[in-house]
């Protein structure tokens, strides 16, 4: 993968303040899928495909990542991306709201890594769990929201998508089907692996 290519779309992204996965976070992420060489990765919140790519160096020969984003700009952003690394055949980007995309899949996964409206964590765990592959991982991030999520938060800008941060931590961890664990890098990353 050209490095070089991958930093130019991180810094314009950063730039840009469109919100991408955090260098620490990637990091652990990369580290697990190194380990177990996904064949299909669903992503929910495309962004600029920057994590994306980034997974897409650790999956398994004719792996594909599928990716959901709603925005039409960052689709367009994401898909001139991926063309630049030539990841066409791996990388397919579902455009639409991801409340309506998911419950039109039928593939299952090995892993999924959350990363859309916060406000929605708890419909994507659902549909999460019903199309991840047995022995599968599923990522959730910025599942600390800044600090607000451990913190006594409650002010109303930010309420609804804080509540729900903790109904997910709530329902995953005490779901027997997962092994979670709550990582505090980056702004909070939820592991949870399916027994």
């Amino acid at each position: 993968m050209d490095e070089v290519i991958l930093e130019d779309i991180k810094q314009k992204a950063l730039e840009e303040h469109i919100p991408i996965i955090m260098d620490e976070t990637l990091e652990v992420i990369g580290n697990i899928l190194k380990d177990n060489k996904p064949k299909r990765i669903l992503e929910i919140g495309t962004a600029v495909g920057y994590s994306a790519i980034c997974f897409s160096k650790y999956l398994s020969k004719d792996g594909v990542i599928d990716t959901i984003e709603r925005d039409e700009n960052r689709i367009k952003q994401a898909n001139d991306n991926i063309s630049k690394l030539g990841l066409e055949n791996q990388i397919y980007i579902h455009s639409g709201d991801a409340v309506e995309i998911l419950p039109t899949l039928n593939e299952k996964y090995d892993v999924i890594f959350i990363d859309a409206a916060k406000g929605k964590y708890p419909f994507f765990l659902k549909e999460s769990e019903r199309l991840l592959k047995p022995h599968g991982i599923i990522f959730a991030d910025n599942i600390l929201y800044k600090g607000y999520v451990m913190s006594d938060y409650n002010k109303h800008k930010q309420r609804t998508a804080v509540r729900n941060l903790r109904e997910y931590i709530k329902e995953v961890t005490e779901d027997p089907n997962f092994d979670t664990e709550i990582l505090e890098v980056g702004d909070g990353l939820a592991i949870s692996k399916r027994r």
